[in-house]
């Protein structure tokens, strides 16, 4: 509920959003300017009478004396009818520039304020005010959903750049916008009379007064107890007009002052109203607090981004959703598949088997868990495919799942069925499929069969599961789901360095670029170029071996901008893809497509970086060290059979290690006379990486899943002295894995 909220209202008010976080950015940046030209240091000490006979001795047609909220003094004086106003220094009354609001600002902030509407305007302003308020607010508390609470929403964050970039711009600029967008909100509601506003009431025109001849007026009484920096506005009596006052407004209050006796005649305090107000102003438009003002227009850029990234986002989960065709109403339907899904991937599953019974004859209605119905009359089964978010939590669809499944009401021979979702190589494997299947239990549900998890949306295990699950319900089920065919691009082999035949374990590292197409020569004229898409190291490469629609993913160990698409391929007796890729020769051409993996990244934030790796687990860790142009400090724990054979990259390590790319490097050959394994290094070198951790260090393991079990039964072991555990470190995102 809260992301359909944050997505169709940020969709909506984008335009809105966007033009008044532009312009009120334009604007934030005057009130640093005006305290530029500002003189204030001392002002304290001058009295409002001692700078306005300064005044009145340089500006004999002086007819009012303001001090901006900035600190800057402004004179509007008359001569020979023509009006002019200088800014003056507050010490001597000396002029030090003409003093106008540039047309471009004067239009920046009627646009700001009403789109140059008037009316109208200024209530579309009040309502993107209203909706900045919800916009960040919903996304403040998906933050905390998405970083698993309040505590851990400054960690590092996982997700696509695209999102990657929307939170790290939220956390930035959130507490700004909410308090420019209120601020602004108020104002609004203030104007349109939405909200009780105290008007304040200056005091009437005094009815007596001295009317003798004029003081000097800096020996009037009144201004003589004013300090400078309490002044707002000073105006003059009309030259010649006995009987005129002195209006003076300050921080305090209003009042008038007799020119000849320089008495307060009369004089009203400001309510506490009116403060609240003025307080209110201050915080919205900056002028008083630059700071504040540079500090929320910064946060205004920020709104831009936010909605480019966010509508890429919303694109692209709008893509990926499933169109269910014979969806049966909740009281029809026969059989009812609920799904959880965080990014709409398990929808296809469900659909493959939603059109299979369908197809079998039964009327069958699909949804998402969230909205799963308080009955389902005419029901005799329920199946639930569900995916699990984060550390065993419930994906989008199902977050509402627990509470209303409490409410749900069934009879008695209610069969159920759980399919989970995941991947392995994460502890919380298929955990909210887990916790599902245990709460139906709970409540007396007969299960159809046991609970099963899918492990990386594998299409042949979802066969199998359904071949199971339609033989206990007298049902031929042929499920066979076809991913959504994926966008790739022709990629041509240009190099490769071949490894490890010595060994029986040959290895050979493969660099692409992008191949052309070939078309006639006039249309290759007019072609840009082929170019490689957008991707860093650690990311995935999806291979689709020919005549194959299952892709197989392998880590990349170069970045978009080394204009190479590297990885590193074990050839396995066995391995379809495997065999495919190494026996490729030069100038052979592959099918590829990128795979975002922002999940497996060295943060920068972090004090230094162990990269733990063995055989090609070496790919992503050595395109972090290539493109380590910042030198922070990376350590390499890598681990092969020999030397001789299958050190990857050993001549680029030596020459990272000399341009500081790479701080340390440390091997382990399983094939020579030491027999050693890169858990052996890691518990010798136990005080060393102790102390890192103690630093803050990140640690990133990539391999086989062997390897990774053994690495960490090693750094447990490391850590243990430090009273920290292994899910301490992975809670905080400084343990990372990618295995296969």
């Amino acid at each position: 509920m809260l992301r359909k909220l944050h997505s169709y209202l940020g969709l909506a008010a984008s335009i809105l959003v966007v033009l008044l976080a532009i312009s009120g950015a334009v604007l934030a940046i005057n009130p640093a300017l005006d305290r530029a030209q500002a003189k204030v240091s001392g002002t304290d000490q001058i009295s409002v009478a001692d700078v306005a006979a300064n005044i009145a001795h340089l500006y004999p047609n002086v007819e009012q004396l303001q001090r901006k909220a900035s600190g800057s003094l402004i004179v509007y004086y008359s001569n020979a009818d023509q009006a002019g106003a200088d800014l003056v220094d507050p010490f001597t009354g000396e002029k030090i520039a003409p003093y106008s609001l540039s047309p471009f600002k004067r239009w920046v902030q009627n646009f700001h304020r009403s789109f140059l509407l008037d009316t109208p305007g200024r209530a579309a302003g009040g309502i993107g005010a209203l909706l900045m308020v919800i916009l960040s607010i919903s996304g403040l508390f998906m933050l905390r959903t998405r970083q698993g609470g309040w505590r851990k929403i400054f960690r590092p964050m996982p997700g696509s750049i695209k999102q990657d970039l929307h939170g790290h711009f939220s956390r930035f600029a959130v507490l700004g916008l909410i308090l420019s967008a209120c601020t602004g909100g108020y104002m609004s509601a203030s104007r349109f009379e939405l909200i009780p506003v105290y008007q304040q009431v200056d005091p009437a025109f005094p009815e007596t007064v001295n009317g003798g001849k004029p003081a000097a007026v800096d020996g009037l009484p009144a201004l003589q107890t004013i300090a400078l920096t309490d002044l707002r506005e000073l105006v003059y009596p009309y030259p010649g007009d006995s009987l005129d006052v002195y209006s003076l407004r300050t921080d305090q209050g209003v009042g008038f002052i007799d020119q000849a006796s320089g008495e307060l005649l009369s004089y009203q305090m400001v309510g506490t109203a009116q403060k609240i107000y003025e307080f209110i102003y201050m915080l919205h438009t900056g002028e008083g607090l630059w700071w504040l003002a540079l500090l929320v227009g910064l946060a205004s850029l920020s709104v831009p981004l936010l909605a480019f990234t966010g509508l890429q986002i919303f694109m692209k989960r709008r893509r990926s959703m499933i169109r269910i065709k014979n969806n049966a109403t909740a009281n029809s339907a026969e059989i009812v598949i609920l799904v959880g899904s965080e990014t709409n991937s398990t929808w296809g599953f469900a659909k493959t088997l939603h059109d299979a019974l369908s197809l079998s004859g039964y009327r069958v209605h699909s949804n998402s868990m969230n909205n799963i119905a308080s009955t389902y009359p005419k029901a005799k089964k329920m199946f639930i495919l569900t995916s699990t978010y984060g550390d065993g939590d419930a994906p989008a669809s199902a977050k509402l799942f627990m509470n209303k499944i409490k409410r749900f009401t069934n009879h008695s021979n209610f069969q159920f069925c759980v399919l989970g979702f995941g991947d392995r190589k994460f502890d919380s494997y298929g955990q909210f499929a887990l916790d599902v299947n245990n709460v139906l239990l709970d409540k007396g549900w007969n299960p159809l069969s046991s609970v099963d998890i899918i492990d990386t949306q594998s299409t042949q295990a979802f066969n199998r599961w359904g071949t199971v699950v339609g033989s206990l319900m007298g049902l031929d089920l042929d499920l066979i789901y076809r991913p959504p065919r994926i966008s790739t691009q022709l990629l041509q082999l240009v190099d490769r360095v071949d490894y490890g035949a010595e060994v029986n374990a040959p290895t050979a590292v493969l660099r692409f670029i992008p191949a052309e197409q070939k078309s006639g020569r006039f249309f290759n004229k007019l072609r840009r170029k082929p170019r490689l898409p957008q991707f860093s190291a650690g990311d995935l490469v999806g291979i689709l071996p020919t005549e194959s629609d299952n892709a197989r993913f392998y880590s990349l160990a170069s970045a978009s901008k080394n204009r190479q698409l590297e990885i590193c391929v074990h050839q396995h007796p066995q391995g379809i893809c495997s065999n495919y890729l190494y026996n490729l020769q030069l100038g052979d051409c592959i099918k590829g497509f990128i795979r975002e993996n922002p999940t497996f990244r060295p943060q920068r934030e972090q004090s230094s970086i162990l990269l733990i790796g063995a055989g090609t687990g070496i790919a992503p860790l050595i395109g972090f060290i290539r493109n380590n142009h910042t030198r922070q400090p990376m350590r390499l724990y890598w681990g092969g059979r020999d030397p001789n054979s299958d050190f990857l990259y050993r001549a680029e390590l030596e020459q990272y290690l000399q341009d500081k790319r790479l701080t340390e490097l440390v091997t382990a050959f399983s094939r020579t006379e030491e027999r050693c394994y890169i858990q052996d290094k890691l518990l010798a070198d136990a005080p060393k990486i102790q102390a890192l951790i103690s630093e803050g260090a990140q640690i990133l393991v990539c391999g086989g899943r062997p390897m990774s079990k053994c690495v960490s039964a090693a750094i447990t072991e490391v850590i243990s002295p430090l009273q920290i555990t292994l899910e301490d470190l992975k809670a905080q995102g400084r343990y990372l894995e990618d295995v296969y």
